[in-house]
């Protein structure tokens, strides 16, 4: 699903406050919903690291707080994601990150 969604699909079916940036509290886990994912809310919790992002379902056991602030994945983090955006370009990871070393000198 994508940000411009804004788990629209969520508030209206079960009448619950998500959207992107809303600090939830799930089954006494805290966190911050980061993404949309259909029937489900993408929840970042704060012990797990920015960019770990884990399905939780929009009306079990979650207390919907204020909106805060998602955390920004690292650099590796992001890289990574962005590999696995791109994965069926290259063989291996080490193939892309080469492929991305060689576009940097390009610039």
């Amino acid at each position: 699903m994508s940000a411009e969604t804004n788990c629209e699909y969520v508030r209206e079916t079960y009448h619950v406050p998500a959207e992107i940036g809303r600090m939830v509290k799930v089954n006494g886990r805290s966190g911050i919903i980061v993404e949309d994912r259909g029937n489900y809310i993408g929840v970042n919790f704060d012990d797990d690291k920015p960019g770990h992002i884990e399905n939780a379902h929009p009306t079990w056991e979650v207390e919907y707080g204020e909106m805060g602030t998602i955390r920004q994945m690292t650099r590796r983090q992001a890289r990574y994601a962005d590999y696995l955006n791109v994965a069926d370009c290259f063989e291996t990871f080490r193939d892309y990150l080469m492929d991305c070393t060689y576009r940097k000198r390009q610039l």
